[in-house]
């Protein structure tokens, strides 16, 4: 029996910051609540398929303890689901970088913010493998 590895190591968290600049500026966004979930692909070579950066809105949650407990409940829900597109992204030989913005202004449990990112991840896939079947698709062939 192969057991999987759950783990979010520093190679996957998001901390270059010409990276982080190139992805509010040029990624691809969407609405999952309650997330906002900006992504880039990237031509960073590492053991990792994706890089991830956690924000919570200074302005809507005020107290610095309450924005912790979020963030560290995002990265539990990302480090238990990842398995859900880390295996198309190592299949289409990809690396992306991922912004996770928390939205809403309550405090979610973590069971709901772990359905979120289920969804994020369902439609983050969807998204990746369509974008692959347009490219395939709009490539010019030849007839012999």
């Amino acid at each position: 029996m192969v057991t999987k590895r759950f783990s979010f190591k520093k190679e996957e968290r998001l901390c270059s910051r010409t990276i982080t600049q190139a992805l509010f500026a040029n990624g691809k966004s969407f609405v999952k609540y309650p997330f906002r979930v900006v992504y880039l692909k990237t031509d960073e070579a590492g053991s990792y398929p994706a890089q991830t950066l956690i924000s919570v809105s200074k302005r809507r949650h005020k107290r610095a303890n309450k924005r912790n407990l979020l963030k560290r409940r995002i990265r539990e829900a990302f480090r238990l689901n990842k398995h859900l597109i880390y295996p198309l992204l190592e299949q289409q030989n990809q690396t992306i970088a991922i912004a996770l913005i928390y939205l809403s202004k309550e405090i979610m449990t973590f069971s709901e913010i772990e359905k979120g990112m289920i969804k994020v991840f369902e439609k983050l896939q969807h998204q990746l493998s369509e974008k692959e079947v347009n490219n395939d698709t709009n490539t010019p062939t030849t007839a012999s």
